[in-house]
């Protein structure tokens, strides 16, 4: 391998470009035209112009135009893509990740699925809603990060969630084939990480807790999970890699379960490197990317497996969103002071815009420590010492997740920011004492909706009549879904609006009738603009 092309952009891009010049593989940018001026296009040895970052044919042409012999998917995009890969490879390229019938069998949700029951891995009952019942999950077939992810919990709202859900996975992936998974309330979300090379042997890496998300994506992540032991954590990893070895697998990959008291099920397998790779990377040593480029030359993986654990790591991903209801914002960075204290991953720049077109992430602040007390106060210190100006970020949010009494205990569940809504005033927690070995003596869990069944929807936005509904953010309108003289319901949606490849509804904030609709489908409006007119 002497040059590398990577296709994807941000700080993935940024990443891969670092280990790629470590093993002294010279790199190529791609860059989209909406994207021109980005970071990524500035870090690599040189960069090419192409129509779409989800246009396999433009990565292939620019690799042979610049005179690369390998590709590196990133994530996201065309990561999981198992025709993407096979173009690669028909080109004469190396792609770096499992192969294309690998990617097939792994990256389609259900594939893998069934694989996973063959091979004897629990797994979350899918198939038709009136197999599964309700609350179930609408998921995109062919990726992930929260894209093409719906909760319903009546078949009232089981046609609009099937549709929006398409329309995000053909946005953000180019397929929008979807499935109907159970959905399970308050587990854990635990994730193996794999490693796997050409000569058959899979090494698993430890877990990561990623059990703290908004819109279906993790928000902090951390190595290794408090709800483990090592029996539990020998249990999933050994599931992991059964996983892994039944579909032959290579490279870099991520077995991701949810976890329910001492039992878990296998949710799919990411076959790629993930975005929080570097939690993993500080408890153990291991440069996982530079794995995926060294496993792609013939190397033989010399990894112990959890015998390398060491201390602990917390990862938090610094976002261009509003810090309470995490809508994605846009601007200019006018000013960006990043931490010196940990490590961070960065695709943005001081002076750089951040757009509607793409995932609003700034960076990812890693800590690491002896002990996880210790990795969370060099967190907290870390993001005190953080600051961004010109566009809005959810920089006040981590600072209080990190300093949550129920994060500090190792408490969490996917319902977290449910049951303490951002920023809000924590409440105490029982004393240790009475909290693990004596649950029934604390009071129920309040049976609230999972995280993320209004995510999407938001009603802010409004004048100081209460009037108006207006645009929490720059995006496409792409669906008006009232009329003028129209009678509505409090929380009805009245306009759908994408931006950055995720759907919001805008909804009523009470009983109405709409006195003027402002927009047509496929307009695109600014933040703040009035998109329909109400009255009482």
């Amino acid at each position: 391998m002497k040059k590398l092309l990577v296709a994807n952009r941000g700080e993935i891009a940024l990443r891969v470009f670092r280990a790629a010049r470590s093993l002294g593989v010279a790199t190529v940018a791609v860059v989209a035209p909406d994207d021109k001026g980005s970071l990524h296009a500035r870090g690599a040895d040189e960069s090419v112009a192409i129509s779409s970052y989800l246009a396999p044919e433009e990565h292939v042409r620019s690799a042979h135009e610049t005179g690369a012999d390998a590709v590196h998917p990133g994530y996201g995009f065309l990561a999981e893509n198992g025709d993407f890969a096979e173009l690669v490879e028909s080109a004469g390229l190396t792609f770096v990740g499992p192969s294309p019938a690998t990617l097939r069998a792994g990256g389609d949700k259900l594939a893998a699925k069934a694989i996973a029951r063959e091979a004897g891995v629990p797994v979350v009952p899918d198939g038709d809603a009136a197999e599964i019942g309700f609350p179930l999950l609408v998921k995109a077939a062919a990726g992930g990060g929260g894209r093409g992810m719906r909760v319903v919990r009546s078949a009232s709202e089981l046609d609009d969630a099937l549709a929006a859900a398409r329309r995000e996975a053909q946005a953000a992936f180019g397929d929008d084939r979807v499935y109907l998974e159970r959905y399970l309330e308050r587990p854990r979300h635990v994730e193996i990480q794999l490693l796997a090379d050409a000569h058959g042997t899979v090494a698993a890496l430890g877990e990561r807790e990623c059990s703290i998300q908004r819109r279906h994506q993790k928000v902090l992540e951390e190595a290794p999970s408090p709800a483990l032991d090592p029996g539990l954590r020998a249990r999933m990893s050994d599931a992991a890699v059964r996983f892994a070895e039944a579909i032959g697998y290579r490279s870099a990959g991520t077995a991701e379960f949810v976890l329910d008291g001492e039992e878990f099920f296998f949710l799919e397998l990411n076959a790629r490197i993930q975005v929080e790779h570097p939690v993993t990377e500080q408890v153990t040593g291991v440069d996982l990317v530079q794995w995926q480029l060294r496993i792609e030359e013939g190397d033989r993986l010399d990894l112990a497996t959890n015998s390398l654990l060491q201390g602990h790591a917390v990862e938090v991903r610094l976002y261009a969103e509003d810090p309470r209801t995490f809508l994605p914002q846009s601007g200019t960075v006018e000013r960006l002071r990043l931490p010196d204290s940990v490590r961070v991953e960065s695709g943005v720049a001081e002076g750089d815009d951040i757009g509607v077109a793409y995932d609003p992430l700034i960076a990812k602040l890693i800590s690491y420590g002896d002990s996880r007390e210790q990795a969370l106060d060099r967190l907290g210190a870390a993001l005190a010492d953080t600051e961004v100006g010109g566009v809005t970020t959810n920089l006040p949010f981590l600072r209080w997740l990190v300093a949550h009494p129920a994060v500090r205990a190792g408490e969490t569940t996917t319902a977290f920011l449910v049951e303490h809504p951002p920023l809000s005033a924590p409440a105490p927690l029982p004393d240790r004492v009475w909290r693990t070995p004596f649950r029934l003596n604390l009071a129920p869990a309040p049976l609230l909706p999972p995280p993320d069944v209004d995510a999407g929807s938001h009603d802010a936005g409004l004048s100081a009549e209460a009037s108006t509904v207006a645009a929490p953010m720059p995006g496409t309108v792409i669906r008006v879904l009232v009329d003028p003289g129209a009678h509505v319901k409090a929380r009805q949606p009245l306009v759908v609006l994408e931006a950055m490849k995720m759907e919001t509804p805008l909804v009523s904030p009470y009983d109405a009738t709409v006195r003027a609709v402002r927009v047509a489908e496929g307009d695109r409006v600014a933040a703040g603009a009035v998109l329909v007119d109400l009255e009482e």
